[in-house]
């Protein structure tokens, strides 16, 4: 553990508070500035959250200003701490990366606040920043040995090939993957990510997370990725160059590099009953979460329920109809926003529209159940603040958002 902040660094830090929500995002984006500027640490990055219209610095910006905010009560971040700690054990973050992000920070300070930023002021974010940057590399320590020292395990990189590939929708493909050497791998906590280093044409070294959609085993994984158009408020911008390539380029055969998994979204082992609502290729760790329940005879009672346009684009409908089939105590329900014209209701959807507040309480054992939620951000503002404010307690709601989190460093 790190010593603990001076009482003087904490009344400065939380001195800053107007200042950060002032000025925030035009630090955070400098800071990137500054650390773009070394290649060996711009490439530790996804640089497709970053830039003018990335979502990358507003939300570290939201989570610097958390930290000041929490200074003097950081228990209250335990939980924004471990999900730093395994995003960076993903891209494999270490103790010599640290430095830099201290001086691309303390730098943009300096930058944007101007004679603001005194003595004082960088000297108490020096003593802040190093004391959660401890914290960080202590835990992170933690998840590679215990990565490295499990059954299958490893640190770092290890090449995998790509043992077959299967469509799951029109934009939807699932990779089945093997380790090159022929060894086991670790069996993963259902609900985790695998990270991948991928080398394209024209872009160089890039990183990208992707959820396991199967359920645990000494063999290999499957991830499910979706083939990201170019944003809806930049029709111009370039697609997904990562998802793009995995369904243009990548074949049987091909060679990956991969991270061991980690993520701290993943299936508990209580006995409540569980909802799992997935939007769009949101369902992926879902997925896994259900095949694990399947497995499991010893299992609470499942529902599984998807929000997805139509069949066009409703992914592993057939594998989560067939595990429903042979499971006692599943129970699926799909809907579909803009049914097709061949799409019946009752053969390839429940509902139309989509899922409600109203539906869950009518449908599933709400008072009991832990939720466990994955989808594009509208999705989960809808139904994690709803679930709030129905009575849902934090304990019995779950959620991932694909994109990027509130961190210091990565993604």
């Amino acid at each position: 553990m790190p010593a603990p902040l001076s009482d003087k660094t904490i009344a400065t830090v939380k001195a800053t508070v107007p200042a950060l929500e002032a000025h925030g995002l035009a630090i955070t984006q400098r800071m990137y500035h500054h650390l773009f500027a070394n290649e060996e640490i711009r490439d530790l990055f996804n640089q497709s959250h970053q830039g003018p219209n990335g979502s990358q610095p507003k939300a570290l910006a939201g989570a610097v200003l958390a930290y000041a905010q929490n200074i003097d009560n950081l228990g209250a971040l335990t939980g924004a701490v471990e999900r730093i700690a395994q995003k960076h054990a993903g891209l494999n973050i270490l103790p010599e990366h640290y430095p830099h992000v201290a001086t691309a920070l303390l730098q943009a300070i300096k930058d944007v606040l101007g004679e603001a930023a005194t003595d004082d002021i960088l000297g108490a974010w020096g003593e802040a920043y190093w004391f959660l940057a401890e914290l960080l590399i202590g835990r992170e320590g933690q998840i590679y040995r215990e990565q490295a020292a499990a059954p299958g395990g490893w640190f770092g990189w290890r090449d995998f090939v790509i043992d077959r590939i299967e469509a799951e929708s029109e934009t939807i493909k699932s990779f089945f993957l093997r380790p090159a050497d022929g060894g086991t791998v670790i069996r993963h906590k259902p609900g985790q990510f695998l990270t991948f280093q991928l080398r394209l044409p024209e872009r160089g070294p890039v990183k990208r997370n992707y959820s396991i959609s199967s359920a645990p085993d000494d063999a290999g994984y499957r991830i499910t990725i979706k083939r990201e158009p170019a944003p809806a408020d930049r029709p111009d911008a370039p697609a997904g160059a990562a998802s793009s390539w995995f369904h243009d380029e990548a074949r049987p055969g091909t060679v990956l590099k991969v991270a061991p998994p980690a993520g701290d979204f993943f299936l508990d082992e209580g006995p409540s009953p569980v909802v799992l609502l997935s939007g769009g290729v949101g369902l992926t760790p879902l997925v896994s979460m259900l095949e694990s329940l399947a497995a499991d005879g010893k299992r609470p009672p499942t529902w599984f329920v998807h929000g997805t346009q139509n069949s066009r684009v409703h992914a592993m409908a057939a594998r989560v109809r067939e595990l429903a089939a042979t499971t006692t105590g599943v129970k699926l329900a799909a809907f579909y926003a803009e049914p097709g014209n061949r799409d019946v209701r009752g053969e390839h959807y429940d509902e139309q529209g989509f899922i409600t507040l109203d539906w869950l309480k009518a449908n599933t054992p709400f008072e009991q159940a832990v939720f466990y939620l994955c989808g594009p951000k509208p999705f989960l503002r809808a139904l994690v603040s709803g679930l709030h404010a129905a009575g849902v307690g934090p304990e019995r709601i779950r959620y991932e958002l694909f994109g990027p989190t509130d961190e210091l460093m990565a993604a």
